[in-house]
């Protein structure tokens, strides 16, 4: 073998291994990994609204944290959950993106942190798809990822990382039977 030879393979190699970990940095930066665990605290009596099957912390639970969401493409998988933005209910605080509540008849929905994108997507529309149907709803809030189970938190656990939290007009308008709300597999993209 001649010293050409060895220097075009050892290149090839160089090269392949380059782009290798190119790829698996450009993987890895697409996954969401948990960012740290928050221990739970017991609500004061009282402090944690139940409404809509809201969950409260338990005290000395490990609860997952994350800063990211998985990445969004053309269909987004997520998971929807209902949740009352009015004055008074599980949502608790006025909407983070314009400090007003929204009735449970608007279609309105919370993103998890890492979708939120520090308000980039706010007063945006999503269309939220399940079960054979579409509804537009507007961003106007966050389902907090990276803390929870304290008093800015009604004393309810971070949400996971790939949450959307909708109102009870995008249940209707998806069509889900009243008695199966809470919980359902969907897809969303930007509208």
């Amino acid at each position: 073998m001649g010293m050409k030879t060895f220097r075009s393979e050892a290149s090839l190699l160089l090269i392949s291994f380059l782009l290798l970990t190119a790829c698996l940095s450009i993987i890895e930066a697409q996954q969401c990994r948990p960012s740290g665990k928050i221990r739970g605290r017991k609500s004061p009596s009282g402090h944690c609204n139940i409404e809509n099957d809201a969950d409260c912390c338990t005290q000395g639970k490990l609860y997952t944290t994350y800063k990211c969401s998985p990445p969004v493409s053309s269909h987004t998988a997520a998971y929807l959950t209902l949740n009352s933005f009015e004055a008074g209910g599980n949502g608790g605080a006025p909407s983070k993106c314009d400090n007003k509540y929204h009735s449970d008849d608007t279609p309105v929905v919370a993103l998890s942190t890492g979708w939120f994108n520090n308000k980039s997507r706010c007063l945006n529309n999503i269309t939220i798809s399940a079960k054979g149907r579409s509804v537009v709803a507007m961003v106007v809030d966050v389902c907090d990822s990276t803390t929870g189970c304290d008093s800015d938190h009604y004393y309810q656990p971070p949400c996971a990382n790939n949450i959307v939290v909708a109102s009870r007009a995008v249940w209707k308008a998806l069509g889900i039977p009243l008695n199966q709300w809470g919980g359902l597999e969907i897809t969303w993209i930007d509208a």
